[in-house]
């Protein structure tokens, strides 16, 4: 075998964020579920529900940090990049001018940041919602007046129903279309972690797995949330 073969697949997405991404799925729709069929399943408090909500907050606090401190295509510093290269990249990419990129394109990368906003601002009015004629009350609901309830608990819904939902689909959509259209993996390469070798436009850094960064960064993520909300004078159980 000739060692100067180049490589067929190069690293794409480290394990942390893959782990991250599936999960935030999984526990979106489990939040669905736990408060769609709440009675169906015995939970009239919605117990389950308020404990998912708090692990979706931990999950995009930790979101939040390995942006920081993560591997190079989890950064926001090497993908976020400003409103005019994302315009420039929709042209480009209206005009059949291909453009790869190992991590999250310019236009990409600003709908992740906008369903991570979403996810953490959905789950943060969960935190102060009443729910089923006050028997399912938010770790932090008695901080909030009584006049604002009734706004609390509908943006709760809206963000769901509005925001998140939309976004979510927009995404599928676009990484199916990503898939077909394009030939760019990118739904294999969150699952596998790696991509066809290309000559892409922010390739070049290593990307590494780091779990023991990643294991602090969610260690710090829970105690961000769970000891704020205990700060607060909310309740956990």
């Amino acid at each position: 075998m000739d060692a100067r073969a180049p490589a067929k697949s190069v690293r794409a997405w480290d394990l942390p964020t893959r782990v991250f991404h599936w999960s935030l799925v999984l526990l979106i729709a489990a939040a669905w579920v736990s408060a769609e069929f709440a009675e169906k399943l015995g939970d009239a408090t919605l117990r389950w529900h308020r404990w998912i909500g708090i692990a979706i907050l931990v999950l995009g606090v930790w979101r939040l940090i390995w942006g920081f401190v993560g591997a190079p295509t989890s950064r926001f510093a090497s993908f976020l990049r400003g409103p005019g290269v994302a315009l420039g990249y929709a042209r480009d990419l209206a005009t059949g001018r291909v453009r790869h990129y190992l991590g999250h394109n310019p236009l990409g990368a600003w709908m992740i940041v906008a369903l991570v906003a979403v996810v953490l601002a959905q789950a943060g009015t969960g935190l102060f919602t009443n729910e089923h004629n006050d028997l399912a009350s938010g770790p932090l609901a008695k901080l909030v007046p009584e006049a604002w309830e009734k706004a609390v608990r509908r943006w709760h819904h809206i963000l769901f129903d509005y925001l998140l939902l939309p976004l979510a689909g927009l995404h599928i959509l676009a990484n199916v279309l990503y898939g077909v259209v394009k030939r760019d993996p990118l739904v294999r390469a969150m699952i596998t972690g790696s991509k066809p070798a290309a000559d892409y436009e922010d390739g070049g850094a290593e990307v590494t797995d780091a779990i023991l960064l990643a294991l602090v960064c969610l260690a710090l993520a829970a105690a961000i949330v769970l000891g704020g909300i205990t700060l607060a004078g909310g309740r956990l159980l």
